[in-house]
């Protein structure tokens, strides 16, 4: 303790924020202060007060165990408008045009908010007929294929609370809306490696989403598409996961090796 202690006074202060604020981006999970600063060392008041400000200041948020810690709005904001940086986006939206190109329909990405997920990038397919989904556009996690596919990577624990607590509303007579079904669908979606949407968003409109992981493996974003379903059913939608999955593959790429 003390060798860490030495080492955390050593840590400027202006740096100090910065570093809490990446060890809790690292872990991905909810953290406490002490477990944080069994990686910085600092002062208990020290970490203490840190985190205060952090809360206070919206870029950490305090979970409903009173103890534990997760991004706030300003951090999630703050990632997001990394992610769409211009450099990195101009690489990105070629990938998601190739893409859009090959399946002829509108192709997405987006990342988990704290109860939805958002799009940060789509290209629009060339059909005159078409959803409108713009960039910015919060959707549930329950019934859309990215919302699942993100609720599939939760540990049990936090799936079942999610599950257990979130208000299923219908959003169209196909929309799961008895949590132990939703369980099954999310764990078929872990087993299948894709989550699907069949009309449980909207009447009429099918997607499938697929994962863009970071450097560890872990989930960093979803990539969708949907299509009406005058178009496309789901069962020949599932051809171009391939494609899909390809993708993917090239987006994590470029955000690693960025």
């Amino acid at each position: 303790m003390t060798d860490r202690s030495e080492a955390g006074e050593t840590i400027p202060t202006n740096l100090r924020l910065l570093l809490l604020l990446e060890e809790v981006a690292k872990v991905g999970v909810p953290v406490t202060p002490t477990e944080v600063n069994q990686r910085l060392g600092l002062p208990k008041p020290t970490i203490h007060r840190l985190f205060s400000t952090l809360e206070a200041e919206g870029f950490l948020q305090r979970e409903i165990d009173g103890r534990s810690y997760t991004p706030g709005r300003r951090m999630r904001d703050l990632s997001t408008g990394v992610l769409t940086s211009l450099r990195v986006r101009t690489a990105r939206l070629a990938v998601l045009n190739a893409l859009a190109d090959e399946i002829g329909e509108t192709c997405n990405i987006s990342v988990p908010d704290r109860d939805s997920m958002t799009y940060i990038d789509r290209v629009e397919t060339k059909w005159p007929l078409r959803i409108q989904l713009p960039v910015g556009t919060h959707v549930p996690f329950y019934c859309t294929a990215s919302g699942k596919m993100y609720l599939a990577t939760l540990n049990p624990a936090h799936l079942e609370r999610y599950v257990r607590a979130a208000k299923l509303e219908p959003k169209t007579p196909a929309t799961i809306t008895d949590p132990n079904a939703l369980l099954a669908e999310i764990e078929q979606t872990r087993i299948r490696g894709h989550s699907q949407d069949n009309e449980e968003f909207m009447e009429g409109m099918i997607a499938l989403a697929v994962p863009i992981r970071d450097g560890r493996g872990r989930l960093l974003s979803t990539l969708s598409f949907h299509a009406p379903t005058q178009r496309l059913e789901l069962s020949d939608a599932r051809r171009f996961l391939d494609q899909m999955h390809a993708a993917a593959a090239e987006l994590s790429r470029l955000i690693i090796e960025d």
